[in-house]
């Protein structure tokens, strides 16, 4: 989820008022089937600055990603914010923890923990894998990355009582999760097209959206799709105490 220079997505009218036909991105060949993948979301940090986050609930943002941590130090500087604000309205949200090639899995869980108590987030937590720096050039071997990966994902399993989330771009995918982590929830990113041939959770379909609400250098917000109906997504993402 890192920012670079982007086509600029757009989101039409029809989710404004709940109807299909929703999200598409100009110059961009991943267009969303909007009656096949109602639900709406957005994955934010502090490069939307600040949020206004019934704004975005109007525009029909029905769930949302919050950056939380990086690596076993660093926090983002608007978690704190944009979880309080983003709970006084009715999206679903959960937290994603930037993945470090760098450092132990058990260090980063628990930076990601003291970031994110369990009864701030609605959805599983996210781990965010993805090449940065000189990672793409020089791929860590799987094997480190599983050392790493593994005890971080059990570490958050443990805490939050459920299976985290992995979002990943295909290359990573294919590389790092495919063969030893596909029991974990996916959420995939696929600005070119939509990824039909892998079992998916949620769907980064374009990272240069824009929308009302946010007043942060970055411009543009990430759009994304949850893979089911607005039923599946209440019954699998309801909380205890709405379900009674």
């Amino acid at each position: 989820m890192h920012k670079l220079k982007r086509i600029v997505c757009i989101l039409t009218g029809g989710i404004l008022t709940g109807i299909a036909g929703i999200a598409s991105c100009y110059y961009s060949s991943a267009m969303v089937n909007s009656e096949k993948y109602p639900v709406f979301g957005v994955d934010v940090s502090n490069y939307q600055g600040d949020i206004d986050w019934n704004v975005l609930e109007e525009q029909g943002v029905r769930f949302a990603f919050i950056k939380a941590t990086e690596g076993s130090g660093h926090v983002d500087e608007s978690v704190r914010q944009n979880l309080e604000r983003a709970s006084e309205t009715d999206i679903k949200l959960s937290a994603y923890h930037f993945f470090s090639f760098d450092s132990a899995g058990e260090t980063q869980a628990a930076n990601f923990i003291s970031a994110v108590p369990a009864d701030e987030i609605d959805m599983p937590p996210v781990v965010d894998i993805e090449y940065y720096a000189d990672k793409r050039k020089n791929k860590p071997s799987k094997e480190e990355a599983e050392n790493i990966l593994r005890p971080l994902l059990s570490k958050l399993e443990e805490y939050y009582g459920e299976k985290p989330i992995i979002y990943t771009t295909l290359p990573v995918y294919r590389r790092y999760v495919k063969e030893n982590f596909s029991d974990y929830p996916l959420w995939i990113r696929s600005v070119n097209f939509e990824p039909d041939l892998i079992d998916w959770k949620f769907w980064q379909y374009c990272d240069s959206g824009e929308l009302e609400g946010y007043n942060g250098d970055e411009k543009c917000i990430d759009f994304n799709v949850y893979n089911g109906t607005e039923e599946e997504f209440l019954n699998e993402f309801s909380s205890e105490q709405e379900e009674e």
